[in-house]
């Protein structure tokens, strides 16, 4: 399948967004406080301190996309285009149609369905834009929103699996 070029999505209450950090949008001061946010660092693996590092992570979602690597979205406010959360379809494989989902939301902005709203909507884009059969929800043990956001989406239990001596649970979604 042919790359396909980053677009915007409706996502009902949102509108799902590439992040950006320009004279108009600066999705930076965000991304800089959710991933310094101690529950974030908990179920986070990427680290960002500085506005240069969130600068630098706006690149490399860019760069991920045009690569064919992951389609990613801001999950902004309608009316502000604040950036309230990230989603995204990591790990793409169009060749077999599969992908893994991810996600995370703002400190303030969770619990408000933030998250599932937009990774539905980008679930919707990978089926019908991207041809995607399969997506997988990968969360480690304990990270109940995580689990939540799984469920909302129509993500089933597949299995667990020992990750670093974590348990990361494994969900699956077929899109045919």
């Amino acid at each position: 399948m042919a790359a396909v070029e980053p677009v915007e999505i409706n996502a009902g209450r949102y509108y799902l967004r590439q992040l950006r950090a320009d004279d108009r949008i600066d999705d930076r001061p965000s991304i800089l406080d959710a991933f310094t946010d101690p529950v974030s660092r908990r179920w986070i693996s990427h680290r960002i301190v500085d506005l240069a590092g969130a600068g630098d992570y706006v690149a490399l979602r860019a760069k991920q996309w045009t690569d064919d690597e992951r389609c990613s979205w801001a999950v902004a406010d309608q009316n502000t285009g604040e950036l309230l959360g990230e989603v995204g379809l990591k790990d793409l494989d169009l060749a077999i149609g599969s992908a893994a989902a991810a996600c995370w939301a703002a400190p303030r902005h969770r619990n408000r369905g933030v998250v599932s709203e937009g990774l539905a909507a980008a679930i919707r884009f990978g089926a019908g834009a991207l041809g995607l059969l399969r997506v997988d929800y990968l969360f480690q043990d304990g990270n109940e929103p995580s689990r939540r956001v799984a469920e909302k989406c129509g993500f089933g239990y597949h299995r667990t699996i020992d990750e670093c001596g974590s348990k990361v649970h494994v969900w699956t979604r077929s899109l045919v």
